[in-house]
């Protein structure tokens, strides 16, 4: 017996819907959901973010009503997801927390009850989401197969039919599987691109002599008899109801010998059956945050693209220090309307197709209640030292109580060897230099600390330029701080190396003063690991990804590539939110952290790391910018910003 189950995700928050239009896509879309599953005859199941519930319910609390009888009835199941759709591998444990516990309240003043299952939202999956949705309630959560199981080749296919556990950082959770494939599949004859005797061979080539569960769709609403207008190839809407041709779909699918429409909580009744309740580690070296459908769809595209996605987070995560420091409003739960506030504001929706007129209100929101960046100020302390350099001319040696750097000058102060603890004799962190590896794949210079700004049909723009710095001394801490000014063809960069004297530490900030933002890829920091300073045996990465703990990954015999492009329009496959603001390259006994200040910069970290004869290549870039089909740079801000990132044992 196949069961197939249909998933309807709802979404008035959708970037490209106006917020005038809304009322029409209840009309068009939702309503006509309701029917069918009145209809069908079989159940069906739908998602909502307490945001759209409300503005269902203040548009047309009729539908609410509905909604409420058939899931009395057992025609309608209700999928949880939160009180907006917050990527939750992108945002700190108390956003993601507070998304999920205001979620659960809403559920229970719009339904009566809050649900078992959560839809994790956009599908864009962590470890560190585990014992969060299960703290907040939540026995089971839905995400995707396919785009998750192309980066587990030792997985059987056969995994994708039975529920299963997810791996989290401390304990696991159970796991329905929803379908990439199946629910493009499902679209694709209801937009006429496809006849029904294609998506019934295809369903009935996923049934099997065991029982066995396949999420028919699992996807939005508001494509159905409604176009959201975010790509010129999106199918003509046609005479003829396009939900009538979901239900034909779904009735002919009824028809079939030994299929079944079951609710997605009825999947859990499979946990028996052989093969079912594996835990699963979902995420990967190479991907660690799993995102549904095809590669081009990931993590990049809430963090680091859009019309403005950098300067949002950061304006997010200045607003949530504000409400962290004030006694009144720390708390979801004493506050709730001030975290709402920012969770609409760090929605996934203002990071992507987002039109025009609702950017302008967000930023305009956003302007009003988030406190501007704070201006970068100089040690008060400062005093200015001699310069030194070493006899060549090319280096500068920095040493403090606590650390060492050497600095080149002739490459825009990138760092040449970094030396966490004076004692040290192999540096940790620093430049390989062309000819180090002899890969001829791996044949240039590898800096540390350096700008790299890759451009489409424009020269690559970097600060690896000669330079004559100023050198101060920090009277009150004995710090050392070196800066320097670098011309490149869009504006002048600021940049400022801090050597810590009380501490293993070397802080960065720059200030790029470009009035213009072009389409590219920028990425800076570029950190290096020095192999024989490590063992790669025990190298791993560690990062936060929406948790309170800590994920690992082990480095050994992987590659990966998370800066890599996915196509000429894509510029990167997945990247680390860094939830905490760190990243930890390590190994068993030697561990470099890489911290940055996300209230500054929102910053995503994309690891590199290829075995090479016996030992490795292994650096982290901190993203500023990334290319992909909702990039607008006319809308990016204008004129300086700040970076800002350390380095530390």
């Amino acid at each position: 017996m196949l069961s197939v189950f249909a998933l309807f995700h709802l979404n008035l928050a959708f970037s490209s819907i106006e917020e005038e239009d809304r009322g029409r896509v209840i009309d068009r879309c939702y309503w006509p959901l309701l029917r069918l599953a009145d209809r069908l005859g079989a159940p069906l199941a739908l998602e909502a973010t307490v945001f759209t519930l409300d503005e269902i319910a203040a548009r047309d609390p009729a539908w609410i009503a509905e909604l409420r009888r058939l899931m009395a009835l057992g025609r309608v199941e209700f999928v949880g997801s939160g009180q907006g759709q917050v990527i939750g591998p992108l945002v700190p444990a108390s956003v993601l927390e507070a998304n999920l516990g205001l979620g659960q309240a809403g559920y229970r003043r719009h339904l009566g009850g809050t649900p078992e299952l959560a839809l994790v939202n956009e599908q864009a999956v962590s470890a560190g989401l585990v014992e969060p949705y299960a703290a907040a309630g939540f026995e089971a959560i839905l995400t995707d197969f396919d785009g998750t199981a192309c980066h587990h080749p030792e997985w059987s296919r056969a995994l994708r039919y039975l529920p299963q556990r997810a791996q989290g950082t401390e304990g696991s959770i159970e796991l329905v599987w929803l379908s990439a494939l199946a629910f493009q599949r499902v679209q694709r004859f209801v937009h006429g691109e496809c006849d029904l005797a294609d998506l019934l061979d295809f369903v009935a080539r996923h049934k099997g002599t065991t029982p066995r569960a396949l999420a028919l769709y699992g996807n939005d609403a508001e494509v159905f008899d409604y176009r959201p207008g975010r790509f010129t190839t999106e199918a003509k809407l046609a005479g003829r109801s396009e939900w009538d041709r979901l239900e034909e779909a779904f009735r002919a699918i009824l028809a079939l010998p030994d299929v079944r429409f079951v609710r997605p909580s009825d999947v859990r009744g499979l946990r028996t059956e052989p093969g079912a309740g594996q835990v699963l580690t979902l995420g990967t070296p190479a991907c660690p945050v799993p995102v549904k459908k095809q590669h081009k769809y990931n993590i990049t595209r809430w963090a680091v693209t859009g019309r403005d996605d950098l300067a949002l987070n950061s304006a997010c995560w200045r607003h949530l220090r504000t409400l962290e420091a004030d006694p009144q409003r720390r708390d979801w739960r004493t506050a709730p309307e001030a975290w709402t506030r920012l969770l609409a504001f760090w929605a996934s929706d203002a990071r992507t197709h987002i039109t025009e007129r609702r950017w302008r209100r967000l930023r305009a929101a956003i302007a009003e209640e988030v406190a501007p960046p704070a201006p970068a100020l100089a040690a008060p302390h400062l005093q200015r030292l001699h310069l030194a350099p070493e006899a060549d001319g090319r280096f500068l040696t920095l040493q403090t109580d606590a650390a060492r750097v050497r600095l080149n000058l002739r490459r825009g102060l990138a760092i040449d060897r970094l030396w966490l603890d004076p004692a040290q004799n192999a540096a940790p962190v620093g430049t390989l230099a062309h000819g180090y590896y002899e890969d001829i794949g791996l044949a240039a210079d590898w800096y540390t600390g350096t700008v790299v700004y890759d451009m489409p049909l424009r020269p690559k723009l970097t600060d690896l330029v000669p330079v004559t710095p100023s050198l101060f001394r920090d009277g009150a801490t004995g710090a050392l701080e070196v800066s320097a000014r670098i011309d490149t063809p869009l504006g002048p960069i600021d940049k400022v190396l801090r050597l810590e004297a009380d501490r293993p530490e070397l802080k960065c900030r720059l200030t790029m003063n470009w009035e213009e933002w072009p389409h590219g890829s920028l990425r800076l920091g570029n950190i290096t690991l020095v192999p024989h300073a490590f063992d790669p045996e025990t190298l791993f990465y560690r990062t936060h990804l929406g948790g309170r703990a800590p994920e690992t990954f082990l480095l050994k015999d992987e590659t990966v590539e998370h800066g890599a492009p996915v196509s000429f329009l894509v510029s990167a496959t997945t990247g680390l939110g860094m939830t905490d603001g760190t990243v930890e390259l390590g190994d068993a006994q030697t561990i470099v952290r890489v911290t940055t200040d996300m209230a500054v910069s929102a910053l995503l970290g994309l690891i590199t790391h290829r075995p090479v004869d016996g030992t490795f290549f292994c650096r982290l870039a901190l993203s500023a910018m990334e290319l992909d089909e909702t990039r607008r740079a006319e809308e990016t801000h204008h004129g300086p910003r700040d970076f800002a990132f350390a380095i530390s044992a």
